[in-house]
Protein backbone atom coordinates (compact mmCIF):
# COMPACT_ATOMS: atom_id res chain seq x y z
CA UNK A 1 0.00 0.00 0.00
CA UNK A 2 2.79 2.80 1.09
CA UNK A 3 4.42 1.77 -2.33
CA UNK A 4 1.55 2.38 -4.36
CA UNK A 5 0.94 5.75 -2.50
CA UNK A 6 4.30 6.54 -3.00
CA UNK A 7 4.40 5.45 -6.63
CA UNK A 8 1.29 7.98 -7.24
CA UNK A 9 3.45 10.73 -5.57
CA UNK A 10 6.71 10.49 -7.04
CA UNK A 11 5.98 9.16 -10.19
CA UNK A 12 4.08 12.61 -11.56
CA UNK A 13 6.98 14.61 -9.65
CA UNK A 14 10.06 12.55 -11.86
CA UNK A 15 8.16 12.79 -15.19
CA UNK A 16 7.88 16.71 -14.89
CA UNK A 17 10.96 16.95 -13.55
CA UNK A 18 12.35 15.26 -17.51
CA UNK A 19 9.93 17.23 -19.13
CA UNK A 20 11.48 20.00 -17.92
CA UNK A 21 14.58 18.84 -18.37
CA UNK A 22 13.88 17.66 -22.11
CA UNK A 23 12.29 20.80 -22.75
CA UNK A 24 15.16 23.14 -21.44
CA UNK A 25 17.56 20.82 -24.23
CA UNK A 26 15.35 20.52 -27.63
CA UNK A 27 12.55 23.48 -26.86
CA UNK A 28 9.36 23.68 -25.47
CA UNK A 29 7.15 23.31 -28.78
CA UNK A 30 9.52 19.75 -29.56
CA UNK A 31 9.19 18.37 -26.23
CA UNK A 32 5.14 19.09 -26.61
CA UNK A 33 5.58 17.33 -29.72
CA UNK A 34 7.15 14.23 -28.84
CA UNK A 35 4.74 13.70 -25.92
CA UNK A 36 1.63 14.31 -28.72
CA UNK A 37 3.52 12.10 -31.15
CA UNK A 38 4.26 9.00 -28.68
CA UNK A 39 0.49 9.05 -27.51
CA UNK A 40 -0.80 8.85 -31.30
CA UNK A 41 1.51 6.24 -32.59
CA UNK A 42 1.65 4.50 -29.36
CA UNK A 43 -2.86 4.48 -29.32
CA UNK A 44 -2.38 3.34 -33.33
CA UNK A 45 0.02 0.50 -32.14
CA UNK A 46 -2.20 -0.68 -29.34
CA UNK A 47 -5.33 -1.15 -31.44
CA UNK A 48 -3.35 -3.01 -33.99
CA UNK A 49 -1.69 -5.18 -31.16
CA UNK A 50 -5.18 -5.49 -29.52
CA UNK A 51 -6.64 -7.28 -32.85
CA UNK A 52 -4.31 -9.62 -33.07
CA UNK A 53 -4.79 -10.73 -29.58
CA UNK A 54 -8.25 -10.93 -29.85
CA UNK A 55 -7.38 -12.88 -33.39
CA UNK A 56 -4.93 -15.31 -31.23
CA UNK A 57 -7.43 -15.89 -28.67
CA UNK A 58 -9.88 -16.27 -31.19
CA UNK A 59 -8.09 -19.12 -32.54
CA UNK A 60 -7.52 -20.88 -29.51
CA UNK A 61 -11.15 -20.57 -28.47
CA UNK A 62 -11.74 -21.92 -31.62
CA UNK A 63 -9.16 -25.09 -30.77
CA UNK A 64 -11.10 -25.67 -27.29
CA UNK A 65 -8.29 -24.23 -25.58
CA UNK A 66 -8.18 -21.14 -23.16
CA UNK A 67 -6.87 -18.27 -24.26
CA UNK A 68 -5.60 -17.24 -21.08
CA UNK A 69 -2.13 -15.60 -22.50
CA UNK A 70 -4.69 -13.65 -24.51
CA UNK A 71 -6.57 -12.29 -21.73
CA UNK A 72 -3.54 -11.07 -20.17
CA UNK A 73 -2.14 -9.67 -23.19
CA UNK A 74 -5.19 -7.64 -23.47
CA UNK A 75 -5.23 -6.40 -20.44
CA UNK A 76 -1.44 -5.31 -20.51
CA UNK A 77 -2.30 -3.68 -24.02
CA UNK A 78 -4.92 -1.58 -21.84
CA UNK A 79 -2.77 -0.87 -19.47
CA UNK A 80 -0.39 0.36 -21.90
CA UNK A 81 -2.72 1.97 -23.87
CA UNK A 82 -3.52 4.28 -20.96
CA UNK A 83 0.15 4.88 -20.03
CA UNK A 84 0.34 6.11 -23.32
CA UNK A 85 -2.15 8.88 -22.96
CA UNK A 86 -0.76 10.44 -19.75
CA UNK A 87 1.72 12.94 -20.45
CA UNK A 88 5.24 11.88 -19.63
CA UNK A 89 8.22 10.12 -20.58
CA UNK A 90 8.73 7.26 -18.21
CA UNK A 91 4.83 6.25 -18.77
CA UNK A 92 5.37 5.92 -22.68
CA UNK A 93 8.30 4.19 -22.06
CA UNK A 94 6.70 1.42 -20.01
CA UNK A 95 3.36 1.88 -22.31
CA UNK A 96 5.74 1.08 -25.21
CA UNK A 97 7.50 -2.00 -23.12
CA UNK A 98 4.28 -3.29 -22.78
CA UNK A 99 2.87 -2.52 -26.20
CA UNK A 100 5.76 -4.69 -27.66
CA UNK A 101 5.06 -8.87 -27.89
CA UNK A 102 8.48 -9.75 -26.85
CA UNK A 103 8.71 -7.61 -23.91
CA UNK A 104 4.97 -7.82 -23.08
CA UNK A 105 5.74 -11.76 -23.08
CA UNK A 106 9.19 -11.52 -20.99
CA UNK A 107 6.61 -9.46 -18.96
CA UNK A 108 4.05 -11.64 -18.16
CA UNK A 109 6.07 -14.56 -17.57
CA UNK A 110 8.21 -12.76 -15.21
CA UNK A 111 4.96 -11.34 -13.53
CA UNK A 112 3.40 -14.86 -13.47
CA UNK A 113 6.79 -16.81 -12.19
CA UNK A 114 6.37 -14.13 -9.29
CA UNK A 115 2.90 -14.90 -8.33
CA UNK A 116 3.63 -18.23 -8.67
CA UNK A 117 6.55 -18.40 -5.81
CA UNK A 118 4.72 -16.59 -3.58
CA UNK A 119 1.52 -18.55 -3.81
CA UNK A 120 3.84 -21.62 -3.54
CA UNK A 121 5.78 -20.31 -0.56
CA UNK A 122 2.94 -17.77 0.99
CA UNK A 123 1.76 -18.46 4.48
CA UNK A 124 -1.13 -20.38 3.78
CA UNK A 125 -0.52 -23.82 4.83
CA UNK A 126 -2.39 -26.95 3.45
CA UNK A 127 -3.48 -29.60 5.57
CA UNK A 128 -3.85 -33.00 3.90
CA UNK A 129 -6.62 -35.12 5.64
CA UNK A 130 -8.91 -38.05 5.64
CA UNK A 131 -12.73 -38.72 6.88
CA UNK A 132 -13.33 -41.38 8.72
CA UNK A 133 -16.57 -42.75 9.55
CA UNK A 134 -16.81 -44.92 12.74
CA UNK A 135 -20.03 -47.70 12.29
CA UNK A 136 -19.65 -48.65 16.06
CA UNK A 137 -22.10 -47.73 18.46
CA UNK A 138 -21.01 -46.49 21.44
CA UNK A 139 -21.13 -49.33 24.43
CA UNK A 140 -21.24 -48.52 28.32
Amino acid sequence: MNLILLLIIALPILEIAIMIKIGQQIGVFNTIFIIFFTAIVGIYYARIEGLNTLKSGMVNLYKNRLPFYEMLSGASIAVAAILLILPGFISDTIGFLLLFPFTRKKIINFWLKKKNKNRLHGDAEIIDAEVVEDDRKDEL
